[in-house]
């Protein structure tokens, strides 16, 4: 029996609910919000030729469902015993994957303030999957960039400049963005593209912490809205602030009155949409679609 997971928070607290789950014998989190289900693990079906990390396919019900070894993705030895395995089925990015894990343990309610970003010794310019580490219990819990594992299977899950190189010749504009994104591959991208796109004028920081501190440093020394900062693109998941924590303040503080916000997200489902409509932002769009991304800038900024 599939055990459904839906526990909500409200909008804008800088909580998550982090279900915590065990791989070899290291303990791992996923946020609950990229959670359809969990159903006990049953052997799936081979698919020939497929990448090393996919285990095979399995349908649960009427949809196929493609299983990623975990265990092999992050490179860590199988347990021999298979009695307590599980299939996390995620839905992030528009796409339905399961990953198999060793155990389920259960959920918790943090702060993002207590998630710590993983230093450049773990994340290896962009190419660790640790998006966050944090404590709970005295045992240390890896929140793992499961995006990321997809992304690497398969690339066409990820933001594609050709999107861009699609809309053709764009003219250069002076609008200046502020970009809130912890995944450094993904943060590469974004400027790649949007530059490409002819928004060259950006700012990019690494978590919702750091964008508000850039934000408030440059009220502080008298930027105007509108002329010396035009727009915020922020993620939703990230160490010390969320997305939604970061448009609570900038949509609270009278500073920043008129300042556009807009979510780009892997999370932009219709629970997350609603939250973020609370929030009072102006746009919210669905990782990879950059296309979509830059047509809206396009609306907001001209």
């Amino acid at each position: 029996m599939a055990e459904e997971t839906g526990i909500l928070l409200e909008s804008g607290t800088n909580e998550l609910e982090l279900l915590e789950f065990v791989v070899g014998n290291q303990h791992y989190g996923i946020n609950v919000a990229k959670i359809s289900e969990l159903c006990p693990y049953v052997e799936p079906t081979l698919v020939p030729n497929a990448h090393e990390y996919i285990e095979g396919i399995f349908m649960p019900r009427e949809s196929i469902i493609t299983v990623i070894d975990l265990a092999k993705a992050l490179g860590i030895p199988m347990r021999d015993d298979r009695s307590s395995d599980m299939y996390i089925i995620t839905n992030f990015n528009k796409l339905q994957t399961a990953f198999h894990v060793q155990e389920v343990l259960g959920i918790h309610r943090v702060s993002w303030e207590d998630i710590a970003k993983p230093d450049s010794t773990i994340s290896r310019n962009g190419k660790g999957i640790a998006t966050g580490i944090t404590k709970i219990d005295g045992k240390i819990i890896i929140v793992l960039d499961f995006e990321k594992i997809v992304t690497e299977i398969n690339p066409e899950t990820g933001l594609k400049l050709s999107e861009i190189e699609n809309m053709g010749e764009r003219a250069r504009n002076d609008y200046t963005i502020l970009l809130a994104e912890d995944s450094p591959l993904l943060l590469e991208m974004l400027k790649k593209c949007l530059s490409k796109a002819g928004y060259t004028h950006l700012i990019p920081t690494t978590n919702g912490q750091e964008a508000w501190n850039t934000l408030d440093r440059m009220m502080k020394d008298g930027a105007v809205i509108g002329k010396d900062l035009s727009l915020v693109i922020t993620d939703i998941e990230m160490p010390q602030m969320d997305g939604h924590h970061l448009t609570k303040k900038i949509k609270n503080d009278p500073r920043m009155e008129g300042l556009p916000v807009v979510i780009f997200s892997s999370l932009v489902n219709d629970e997350m949409k609603r939250k973020g409509e609370a929030l009072g932002v102006d746009a919210q769009l669905s990782k990879p679609e950059i296309g979509r991304l830059v047509h809206q800038l396009d609306v907001l900024l001209n």
